[in-house]
């Protein structure tokens, strides 16, 4: 799917950076950014998850500890 993408001076040297640094086109280091940031995201959000779960699951050990 085509996309077209505008970016302000500072993003557009930003990305030539990357792209640079990593010795790739300035296309596939978008590609490469929003699949890490995808992936950083889909990991906060399950250790979110299951650090409510624990924290619900062991509430009297964490409070007894915490005394």
């Amino acid at each position: 799917m085509a996309m077209t993408l505008r970016l302000t001076d500072d993003d557009e040297r930003a990305l030539a950076l990357l792209a640079g640094a990593q010795g790739i086109s300035k296309q596939e280091a978008t590609v490469r950014a929003i699949r890490d940031a995808a992936a950083r995201r889909i990991h906060e959000d399950r250790v979110s998850e299951l650090s409510t779960h624990a924290r619900a699951r062991y509430a009297d050990l964490l409070e007894r500890l915490g005394r």
